[in-house]
């Protein structure tokens, strides 16, 4: 194993480097503190990795999102979602006798304990629906205290799985049908997760739409170590239970800066709406470096050329505008500001591609469903993802509490006095 050398006030240290199996090299520092009294500093953690993960595998660089080994598009052209949670959580796809018990086992939880029906019934019609989805799925263990268990079995694991996976969708069809004053349509075991979750949300399930929901929540199902995975994997690895590991990915999810980029897209457009619609005057002000706009939706942090769930989800987004024969200014306006930056030399050079927010939040528009829900829709997706990153890392012989250090840049020596006396 080669090692990294690290010269210090005059000292030298050896750190042995961890290589993964697609060839990547990190350099680890567990043991430096330990040995020079230095820690590391990382704002945001951008270069640290944090665990080692056999789920999802990402090169920005190159453009190539995995799901356990298996190419994002193969997955989202030939999988269905559950299958694609299968193999998220248990490590391979899994055979028809197991995707039915998987189906099944999901199906055993489409009923709600009433209190937690009560519990979105006292919320406002107008609340923010991700408060009510984080704060409902943080509430399940004082209806199910068997979710409390900090040391499951694998057979514990396996339900738990199974119920939040349902019953997170159900809460947001519930609250959904609320906020729109309309009558809930209950979950219905004998449908495959999509097609439940339509049939709960409008009382009707066309094939095409579903098929195109699937996609996107395939496409939203993993994504390696991001904000709102880290965050599980975080407070996860306090040996807190199940549901509040998810509930905080939940909320971490909720910021504009990472699941809620795709309603920032909506908003977005809807401001170019008001503003007379003009989307080429909105290129020109993207491509002003005096002018503060900001174009949502294009380029990523990670894909440094072209993020590959983009490309998928614009054939699906295609297919969803055709069949509906939507007409409406701000996808009008989206699919100019898409067919413009894609031909004009700035975002080509600069490589800033429309990514998978821009799409999606154009289908959900299209659905119908309110701009305000566009994020609870990515948690649905990223449920799967959190729990095979929950269930790898409670699982795992490295497993310890996540402790990060910091370094202080603030007063010292500082000496205190009488109350009387200050300000004085």
């Amino acid at each position: 194993m080669s090692k990294a050398k690290l010269e210090l006030n005059g000292k030298s240290y050896e750190l042995p480097t961890i290589v993964g199996t697609k060839n990547e090299v990190a350099i680890d520092i567990s043991k430096l503190r330990a040995q020079s009294e230095a820690v590391t500093f990382d704002t945001g953690y951008m270069n640290t990795g944090a665990c080692t993960s056999k789920v999802t595998f990402l090169d920005g660089e190159k453009g190539i999102l995995e799901y356990r080994g298996f190419p994002i598009e193969d997955l989202a052209a030939k999988s269905s979602f559950a299958e694609v949670s299968y193999l998220l959580i248990y490590g391979k796809l899994p055979t028809q006798t197991e995707l039915d018990n998987f189906n099944k086992s999901m199906g055993m939880y489409s009923d709600l304990h009433s209190g937690i029906e009560k519990m979105i019934e006292v919320f406002p019609a107008n609340a923010h629906p991700m408060g009510v989805l984080g704060a409902a799925t943080n509430a399940l263990t004082a209806f199910y205290p068997e979710l409390l268990t900090t040391s499951p079995t694998d057979e514990q694991k396996d339900k738990m799985i199974a119920q939040i996976m349902c019953q997170m969708k159900i809460i947001a069809a519930r609250f959904f049908s609320k906020s729109q004053g309309k009558k809930f349509i209950h979950s219905d075991p004998k449908l495959d997760y999509s097609s439940d979750f339509l049939n709960m949300m409008f009382g009707t399930v066309d094939k095409d739409v579903k098929d195109a929901l699937e996609v996107l929540f395939i496409l939203h199902a993993d994504h390696e170590q991001n904000c709102s995975t880290s965050t599980v994997r975080l407070v996860g690895s306090s040996e807190c239970n199940v549901t509040a590991s998810i509930a905080a990915g939940t909320n971490a999810l909720w910021g504009p800066l990472h699941g809620g980029a795709n309603q920032a897209v909506l908003e977005m457009l809807e401001a170019i709406a008001k503003d007379g619609a003009d989307y080429k005057k909105y290129i020109n002000k993207a491509k002003d470096k005096n002018d503060n706009f900001k174009l949502m939706g294009f380029g990523h942090r990670v894909y440094k050329n072209f993020d590959p769930r983009a490309k998928i989800i614009k054939k699906a987004c295609d297919s969803v505008l055709n069949k509906l024969g939507k007409k409406d200014v701000l996808l009008e306006i989206a699919k100019g500001l898409e067919e413009a930056a894609l031909q004009d030399s700035y975002f080509i050079e600069k490589k800033l591609y429309p990514n998978v927010d821009f799409y999606s939040g154009i289908i959900y528009r299209a659905l119908g469903i309110p701009t305000n829900m566009f994020t609870v829709m990515f948690a649905l997706g990223r449920v799967s993802g959190w729990l095979a990153q929950w269930k790898e890392m409670v699982e795992s012989p490295e497993f310890k509490i996540g402790r990060p250090r910091q370094i202080y840049t603030g007063l010292v020596d500082q000496k205190y006095t009488d109350i009387k006396s200050r300000g004085k």
